[in-house]
């Protein structure tokens, strides 16, 4: 992350100021969330299923 600095004095809150900008643009500008991914990998629900003792085929609604 960029750094700013504020070279000449300021008062207390024109550097709040100045900070509460910048953290306003910076959230303003960010891209979005990537969305949640849907369902299990197929790698994590082999795992899940073989830890617990459940056959390869199982289907309970923890796992959906």
């Amino acid at each position: 992350m960029a750094r700013v600095e504020i070279t000449s004095p300021a008062t207390e809150h024109e550097a709040a100021a100045v900070v509460a900008a910048v953290e306003q643009y910076l959230r303003d500008n960010a891209p979005p969330a990537a969305p949640a991914p849907v369902g299990l990998p197929g790698w994590q629900r082999a795992a899940l299923l073989e830890g617990v003792g459940l056959p390869a085929g199982a289907d309970h609604p923890w796992l959906r």
